[in-house]
């Protein structure tokens, strides 16, 4: 199930606090999609997920906004 997270005009470490709340309501196998306008989410964000054994599947970048997409590996 594809699951979405608005993290725009959020600022580090919010957009990382609030994907790690988030992942209690997911599953294995699972994807979100997280949206946000914080640069440093494209470091920050791939980081957590090796910690936390997900995978960035894809990263993007759309005028001023940042869209990862992440598979919950693990819960």
């Amino acid at each position: 199930m594809q699951h979405s997270l608005d993290a725009i005009r959020l600022m580090c470490p919010m957009p990382v606090i609030r994907l790690s709340q988030k992942i209690n309501e997911l599953r294995v196998g699972d994807t979100i999609e997280i949206t946000a306008t914080d640069p440093g989410v494209k470091h920050d964000i791939p980081a957590w997920c090796r910690v936390h054994g997900h995978a960035v599947l894809n990263m993007v970048e759309k005028d001023d906004q940042i869209i990862l997409l992440v598979e919950i590996n693990k819960v």
